[in-house]
Order: C-alpha cells, then structure tokens, then sequence
C-alpha cells in the first residue's frame, strides 16, 4: 500500500507539511511536522463508520498560535517544574517561566512549536513517520544539545505505537509526553463526560495552588481518583473535593511504577458505548497524567467546531511533575551520552 504524503500550507520561512498514514483496515492518521502533532486518527466503531476521534486545528498554521498543546509532543519537559530554577550536577539553571512561578511544558516555545523533520516510512504491517529535531544547548534554559527522534507507527491491527529517542551532549533533564485530546465518540463537539475509563493505578499525586504536585504520593481509595474499576469520566468531577477544585476537574498524574523502565504495562482502558470503541494504552512510562480538558474555552478546531470543556481527555505518559524538586520522585536526569527511550501503545479496538 503506497504511503500519500500530503503537503498543505506554506509559512515563510517555514515548511509546513502533513502527512497521512493508512493502514489496511482503513485506519487513517494524520500528522504534522509542526510539534509532530496528532491532527487526526479516523477510526471505525461498531457499526463500521469512520470518525476522527482527537481534537485538532483545521490547519498547520494554527498550530503555531495553539495555546493547549493539541496533539502535540511536548518536551523539553513535560508538565510543570516549580520555580524557575533546576540544578544538574549541582550547578543551578534558569528556566523560562509562566506568571504563575513554574515551568510548562517545555517554556515559552517548547517541543509543540518546534518544526521536525519528518522521514516516512512502511513495511508489510505497518507504517507509519519518525520526526527528528536538535534542541539546541540552553534552549528554553536547559543544558545540552538535545538529539530525539519521535517514531509513530500505525499497525494494521489499529495499534498506534509512539516510541521516544534521544541523546544530550551534556547532562540534562528530560520529560517527554503526547498532548493528544481524545473523544472516542467521533462527535467532537460533545464532552467526554460518559465516557467510562479505568485506570491501572492504586496512588496518584495531589498538586498545590500551582497544579504542581506537593510531593506527596496518596492512596485513590474512597476518594474522587478511584478509577480501579470503570466508572464514567463525570461521575465524581463535581463532588465537593479540594484537588478537584484546584484544577477545575482531573489534571493529576497517576503512579504506575516506582521507576521508568523498558517494561510495558498497560495503563490505561476507555470505552465510549455509543460508538463502542475502546482504547487500551500501555506505556514504558512511571506515571499517566489524566487531563479531562478543564480549560478548553470555545478553541476553534476542524471544521469549525468549538472545543469546550471537556471536550477531549489526554492520557499523557510521563515521569512524574516537579521530579527535580522531589528526591522521591524517579529522577528526570539524563546522563550526557546516556539514551533515553520512552514507548507508549494506543490500541484501538471494539468493546
């Protein structure tokens, strides 16, 4: 099956392009070079229709104005950092910071506004686009050049495997995640609230006035963050709960292991019971930080549909927030020289 790429859009002095991989099934995502976003993945439910089921900006230049993140790779770090200083090897490191006093998601101009270099590639099973970039030493504060490469390969089997590499000259800190918002319905103008989700996780991560995490780590049980067996995504958000408060609804990481490591575990299930998909997410990752849109405010996507609150959910693998304020917290060091590799699997099927 040939591979189309699809060029759409010029900006002066920056190529704009996207691409399109499909598998047999009909399966069909969209990618862009700018931030290596997720555009759109059209996905078939029960009935056999085909729907996009992520959010997403009509075009790629709107992604250069994009203020939420949508479907993009976010990095050098990923989430929030308190304050505006880190130290690597003892030596203290000035970060680009919001108003608020911490660190976003990479800075002023992260990951999702950098342009990659894209190199599409198939085989018998598969295919899919690796997107290359060289963060530069010191961008956004951070030490060391920054070599990654960002892998997405669409399986025939409806599987969306990410794979993360990446190597720094000097010592560094590194969080990589995917900022994708899902709404498994194919409306994208609906909320996610009946959604049902269960998430793999006994402890998550209560954060402060910030939404940065305060350092500790605390049971689920008999609170609002007990996802250990399905339940629709709304069905606590509005209980008379402090953390929910704090951040408008859930936008807190959940612990899946102690440590990062190469073994996969599944993190994470969805299913929508209209359109009767579901998607099943594993990931190398020691946590998954669950945003279910909170600040989403009449966002002008494709084909003209406003995205509210609610409208999408991320389910952002990661290491955990403000790990270098936090000892006990798996560490976000990455050695000069040392290779960083992270692997996330959305596996999209019918429930």
């Amino acid at each position: 099956m040939q591979l189309p790429l699809i060029t759409i859009g010029k900006t002066s002095p920056i190529n704009l392009s996207q691409y399109t991989i499909e598998n047999s099934s009909g399966t069909r995502l969209i990618v862009s070079n700018i931030g290596a976003a997720i555009v759109s993945f059209f996905v078939k439910d029960k009935y056999g229709n085909l729907s996009d089921i992520v959010l997403g900006y009509q075009t790629p230049e709107d992604y250069l104005t994009d203020q939420f993140y949508l479907g993009t790779v976010v990095g050098r770090y990923a989430n929030r950092i308190a304050g505006d200083t880190v130290f690597v090897n003892n030596h203290p490191f000035k970060l680009a910071t919001k108003p608020g006093g911490y660190h976003l998601h990479g800075g002023n101009e992260g990951f999702n506004k950098k342009l990659f270099f894209a190199s599409p590639f198939k085989s018998k099973n598969k295919s899919g686009i690796i997107f290359e970039y060289i963060s530069p030493d010191m961008e956004e504060g951070f030490p060391g050049e920054f070599k990654l490469s960002v892998k997405y390969t669409l399986h025939n089997d409806d599987t969306l495997t990410l794979e993360y590499k990446g190597i720094s000259n000097k010592t560094t800190l590194v969080n990589l995640t995917q900022h994708s918002y899902f709404n498994l319905s194919g409306n994208l103008a609906t909320t996610i609230d009946d959604h049902k989700i269960k998430i793999l996780s006994n402890y998550y991560l209560p954060v402060n006035k910030m939404q940065v995490p305060t350092g500790q780590i605390t049971t689920v049980y008999n609170t609002p963050f007990d996802f250990r067996i399905f339940k629709n995504i709304a069905q606590d958000i509005f209980e008379d709960n402090e953390q929910l408060k704090l951040s408008n609804g859930y936008d807190h990481s959940f612990v899946l292991d102690k440590e990062a490591g190469k073994k996969l575990k599944r993190a994470v299930i969805v299913k929508e019971p209209v359109s009767g998909r579901r998607m099943d997410v594993y990931t190398t990752e020691p946590a998954v930080h669950f945003y279910t849109g909170n600040f989403l405010d009449n966002v002008i996507g494709k084909n003209g549909i406003k995205y509210s609150k609610r409208s999408g959910f991320c389910l952002e693998t990661q290491h955990f927030p403000d790990a270098p304020n936090h000892p006990n917290f798996p560490s976000t060091i990455l050695q000069a020289g040392q290779l960083f590799f992270s692997k996330t699997i959305f596996k999209l099927s019918i429930c």
